[in-house]
């Protein structure tokens, strides 16, 4: 075994016994930076070598954050934005790519997360609404608690122009007064009609690739997260990262506001 691979090891105990005994976050929200700067770091001529390692590093991701506890995860794969304004090349490889990850990763059998997709899937191409929509319905019964949601096409502006408008329609059918609706609106009649509804708002979210900003993501529901920037880039993202991120935020008083 190489001496690096020993130091790893013996690092990433010292942090486990660290974060012993600390709070730990319940959902934490993960914006997968830089897997195009990744890629163009280690000489490869097409980015869209850096999505393939970024995709399949979700599964090792996933897998740390049931080791740690960390039953709710929120991973941004695509916006809205990136839909719009990405190459069609890049885009197609990109839909088939999650075509295949839902289909051979998340959904294989013994798998202990229950998908969820959060976004609008119907920019999205039929073959990978699909795909999303089968790994909905073959993970439901899986009773482990923990539960991945898949923002793709996603936008924070969007889904809440989007439960506004749900909300509203919802009030309309039931024959409600949308006068009387204004004088009573509380935060709550909003969340309920957001994609992310009857799931914890995450306690924190962390970007990698150096980043500091939330691009659009989960606006409305990271009013109180705590956020946690770090420098690798996604696909270069390892356990010990995740784990000062957690030992971040173990060390942080939360205010909510305060």
């Amino acid at each position: 075994m190489a001496i690096n691979d020993v130091l790893y090891g013996m690092y990433k105990w010292r942090l486990r016994r660290q974060l012993a005994g600390k709070p730990r976050p319940r959902h934490v929200g993960l914006v997968m930076d830089g897997n195009r700067r990744w890629a163009r770091g280690q000489g490869h001529a097409n980015p869209s070598v850096g999505h393939r390692y970024g995709a399949m590093h979700v599964e090792n991701a996933l897998g740390w954050c049931e080791n740690a506890g960390v039953q709710h995860v929120t991973v941004f794969v695509c916006s809205t934005e990136n839909l719009v304004k990405r190459g069609n090349e890049e885009v197609l490889y990109l839909m088939k790519l999650i075509e295949e990850v839902v289909t051979t990763r998340l959904t294989e059998p013994g798998g202990r997360w229950q998908v969820h997709v959060a976004g609008l899937i119907d920019l999205l191409p039929d073959t990978t609404a699909r795909a999303l929509k089968d790994a909905v319905e073959a993970t439901k019964d899986i009773a482990t608690g923990n539960h991945v949601t898949l923002a793709i096409g996603y936008g924070g502006r969007q889904e809440l122009v989007e439960a506004v408008r749900s909300l509203l329609e919802s009030e309309a059918r039931a024959g409600n007064d949308l006068d009387s609706l204004a004088d009573t609106l509380e935060a709550d009649d909003i969340t309920k009609h957001l994609y992310t509804a009857g799931q914890p708002d995450p306690d924190l979210i962390i970007r990698t690739s150096g980043e500091q900003r939330m691009s659009n993501f989960l606006l409305w529901q990271s009013a109180y997260s705590e956020l946690y920037f770090c420098d690798p880039y996604w696909p270069a993202f390892r356990e010990i990262d995740f784990l000062r991120a957690l030992r971040s935020y173990a060390a942080r008083q939360r205010r909510r506001g305060a």
